[in-house]
């Protein structure tokens, strides 16, 4: 889940749609195979840890998840005890105060980029240090208390926070939020947590397959700050067929759905993982929108007829659009996207990208890839940039901040390294 910021009027548009049809700026090189050593270490609980996103603020860099434990390389390999919320510096990596201290999840976090000193944090949990608080809650930076000022309840799991014109867009489980009907998708005012009327599109149906409870799964604020991405499971937004990712576009006082989908989206992958879209971004001049997929196939299809198990780029056009690449794993889930003007990175327990040919095993001309990989972003085909990780369960969360590529993952089955190195939960790779 990756977050920027802002919107703005008439005039202006007409400039950012233009821009937005111009190419990429010059490409950089990507960022560096090789892992900062000071990042924190998840190192408890072993094999069920997970660190599910990573937000930025000021110079401090949130991680949220399933964690009780970090040890701290840049403050003398210190353990500090953090359930399921840490802070540190982004550049020093020195852990800070800040302790929600709940007692389950946390799938997402939001903050106000222009004072950092509240956090909205949402999840499936019951208490935040100790005081009730059901799946949302607003949280101080500096210690981690609750803001008692903020309701605090939603009736099922918060998968996905965003803050974007000056509220805290909710998406998640939940038909009602904070005493307010609203169906897995709501906007809130960050001062009350009272859902406000700027987000009241809602989410219907579910997917053929096993038990899929209809969710807004994960946010991605566009570049411009005037569109967000939304993945997750449902069959119509407000009445309107979508599958697997819709887009909005944020007003200046509504948030609409807009055109853009794919006939992609609507092909179901194996009846086993019906939810297989599972993170979605924006290039760096918000023309082109990547995704990350899961899914394996059609148990009953050719090999590769879909986006299953893939990373695919389509044109960011507010109506239906077709794919221009498509670069499969070979039946491996991707989880995360994100891309700077060089590189589309990838993310997941994938051992292999240009796999067209083969489903678990390496078809002629797959690429070793495994855990994550750097795309062309014109030609989809992998690059050299190679550094590689544990696979484990996957690379859940991909954030460009401070200079470089962060990667939030777990610990399963002993997924302790990246890039060659000891960095189980958060790995760093500078520019």
């Amino acid at each position: 889940m990756k977050i920027r910021k802002t919107r703005i009027a008439a005039l202006i548009l007409s400039a950012v749609t233009l821009f937005a049809l111009l190419p990429a700026p010059f490409a950089a090189a990507a960022v560096s195979t090789t892992a900062a050593t000071w990042t924190p270490q998840m190192i408890a609980p072993a094999e069920t840890g997970y660190v599910r996103q990573l937000v930025p603020c000021g110079g401090t860099m949130y991680a949220v998840g399933t964690f009780s434990q970090f040890r701290s390389p840049a403050d003398g390999n210190q353990t500090f005890t953090r359930n399921n919320a840490i802070a540190f510096s982004g550049t020093t990596g020195k852990v800070t105060a800040f302790n929600p201290n709940t007692n389950g999840i946390i799938n997402s976090i939001a903050l106000n980029p222009a004072d950092c000193s509240t956090a909205y944090i949402g999840g499936q949990f019951t208490s935040v240090g100790g005081q009730a608080a059901t799946n949302i809650a607003a949280v101080d930076t500096a210690t981690g208390a609750l803001r008692t000022g903020f309701s605090h309840s939603a009736n099922g799991q918060v998968s996905a926070l965003l803050w974007t014109h000056s509220r805290v867009l909710v998406g998640g489980y939940f038909s009602t939020i904070n005493a307010t009907s609203r169906s897995r998708l709501a906007s809130l005012n960050p001062s009350t947590g009272v859902p406000d009327s700027y987000l009241t599109l809602s989410l219907t149906g579910t997917y053929p397959g096993n038990g899929n409870s209809t969710r807004g799964f994960n946010f991605t604020l566009s570049h411009s700050g005037n569109t967000v991405l939304v993945t997750g499971v449902f069959t119509a937004v407000s009445g309107v067929h979508r599958e697997q990712a819709f887009q909005v576009d944020l007003g200046s006082t509504t948030a609409t759905l807009n055109g853009w989908t794919s006939a992609d989206f609507y092909v179901h992958c194996a009846d086993s993982l019906p939810f297989y879209l599972q993170d979605a971004t924006y290039s760096a001049n918000d023309s082109v929108i990547y995704i990350a997929t899961t899914g394996y196939k059609q148990p009953s299809s050719p090999l590769h007829t879909s986006v299953c198990d893939a990373a695919a780029a389509y044109p960011n056009v507010a109506s239906q659009v077709t794919r221009t690449w498509v670069n499969y794993t070979g039946c491996d889930s991707l989880l995360s996207v994100v891309a700077d003007s060089s590189t589309v990175y990838i993310g997941g327990h994938q051992r292999w990208a240009n796999n067209e040919n083969g489903c678990d095993a390496a078809g002629s001309g797959a690429v070793s890839r495994p855990g994550i990989g750097g795309l062309d972003p014109t030609t989809g085909r992998a690059t050299s940039w190679n550094p590689t990780r544990s696979r484990g369960a996957g690379a859940d969360d991909l954030v460009l901040a401070f200079n470089g590529l962060w990667v939030a993952s777990d610990n399963k089955a002993g997924a302790t390294q990246c890039a060659g190195a000891y960095h189980p939960g958060i790995c760093f790779l500078p520019n």
